[in-house]
């Protein structure tokens, strides 16, 4: 059957982690022929980036809305418009989102569902109308696995308490450094096992969605995680398909773009220091960080004397004249620069004068920064982000700023460690293992090739009739 056939409907997480992904796959597979029918909320796919012309008449931007509960403010439909506290109200209302996604299927069959790590109810609604589904995931295959086979999702019956969470699980079958941090290990114990004020956990979520699916995809390649890859099959016991990294594409038209009027600045900036000299500094648009780590930081960045570019994000009700500790930018000013908001962030990481990232640990801009083979200072802060940075560290791709037992960190801990990644003879492997990296996560050919042979088991499993 040929690939213009074939209709896949996605349903990611309100999520712009998860929503741009998705959409990124979505276009890898409407660039080969295939239907796609992309579902969120009104607000969310305002917000998402426009689609290519020349993929227009292939992908559908398809509404539903999202209905009201008590807890979640009015017009807040993804986490970047919540506090943490708050998330678990949008889950509330996504899960009520069942009976309008139920009235979707009957006006449209897709041939497959991609669907997220949330909508476990998703698999039995599209069995009741014969339409398969598969989980999409956007977290790596080390995560997944750390996290457990379905029946340990569901009933958390090996790890009952936090301590079990900073040591590699008792199914993994090679030696691992894939764990939680002590002070994490209590909020990812309560995720994962507990519920919320949606009566359902994050555990039950992800093994009901895996037993009821055909085959998982994840967005991971064989180069990098190979044996998380197997391993994660095993627990599963479903077909694990890589689907490669989906590395953003660099074009020489985005570059002049981006210098142009509003980013010259930053660029001509970054054109006076020196090859590889300068850390980009970044926590991601969905982290919200107190105005006391902010301060923090910015006196870590000042202490370690080295050159930066700090994309921003302010805290909420925080004044501009408190943002920065006092006098902190005049002292810095001959070599560092900050952004507020949003930023040309894979442009910046093209530049020749980029020597290494401090950040979050989030999947995705380690791909990004890995891509331009830069070497990782690790922050991470939520959710995922403290296993992507013991992989991280396991590969030898970075170093994790050490904190106190609380999680807090001191100006005294980001200093040295940014010197030891960018400037030291210790961090010397690290630069080299890192630039190494470039010819995996900046190989466009490679992760096309994942795209094509995806494309062809999507083709295959639907002549089947699975």
């Amino acid at each position: 059957m040929g690939a213009e056939q074939c209709h896949v409907m996605m349903f990611p997480w309100l999520a712009f982690g998860h929503m741009l992904p998705f959409l990124e796959l979505s276009k890898k597979l409407a660039a080969n022929g295939i239907k796609i029918s992309f579902v969120s909320t009104p607000r969310n796919l305002q917000r998402l980036p426009p689609i290519p012309p020349k993929l227009a008449d292939e992908i559908k931007l398809v509404e539903i809305s999202l209905p009201a509960v008590d807890g979640l403010p009015e017009n807040r439909e993804a986490t970047i418009d919540l506090q943490p506290e708050q998330i678990q109200y949008l889950k509330k209302a996504y899960d009520n989102l069942a009976e309008p996604f139920e009235k979707l299927l009957q006006k449209d069959l897709p041939d497959l569902i991609l669907i997220d790590f949330s909508p476990y109810w998703i698999p039995k609604t599209a069995a009741n109308f014969g339409v398969p589904t598969a989980f999409f995931s956007v977290y790596t295959a080390a995560t997944l696995a750390y996290m457990g086979p379905p029946h340990e999702l569901k009933s958390g019956s090996q790890r009952k308490c936090p301590e079990q969470f900073t040591v590699a699980p008792d199914w993994f079958t090679f030696p691992s450094n894939v764990t939680h941090r002590p002070d994490y290990a209590p909020k990812m114990l309560r995720s994962l096992h507990f519920p919320d004020v949606s009566n359902v956990s994050s555990g039950q979520r992800i093994g009901t969605i895996v037993e009821g699916c055909f085959f998982v995809a994840v967005r991971t390649c064989k180069e990098f995680e190979g044996e998380y890859i197997e391993l994660l099959e095993e627990l599963y016991q479903r077909p694990v398909m890589p689907i490669g990294v989906l590395p953003p594409i660099l074009a020489d038209t985005e570059v002049s773009s981006a210098i142009d009027l509003k980013w010259s600045s930053i660029f001509k900036w970054l054109d006076k220091q020196k090859l590889k000299s300068v850390v980009f500094v970044g926590f991601g648009s969905e982290y919200k960080m107190p105005i006391e780590q902010v301060h923090e930081l910015a006196l870590g960045l000042e202490l370690s004397k080295l050159s930066f570019i700090w994309i921003l994000r302010k805290p909420e009700g925080v004044e501009d004249i408190d943002l920065l500790p006092p006098g902190f930018e005049s002292r810095t000013s001959d070599r560092g620069m900050i952004c507020l908001g949003w930023v040309p962030q894979l442009e910046i990481l093209a530049h020749p004068a980029i020597g290494g990232c401090l950040f979050h640990s989030g999947w995705g801009s380690i791909i990004e920064s890995l891509g331009f083979g830069h070497p990782q200072i690790l922050m991470p802060m939520v959710a995922d982000q403290g296993l992507n940075a013991k992989l991280l560290v396991e590969k030898g791709l970075g170093y994790e700023v050490p904190r106190n037992e609380d999680g807090s960190f001191s100006r005294d801990m980001v200093a040295k460690s940014m010197r030891l990644v960018i400037e030291t003879e210790e961090g010397e492997p690290l630069r080299l293992k890192a630039s190494q990296m470039q010819t995996v996560f900046g190989n466009q050919d490679l992760h096309e090739d994942y795209i094509r042979k995806f494309i062809q088991y999507l083709l295959k499993f639907r002549s089947k009739g699975q």
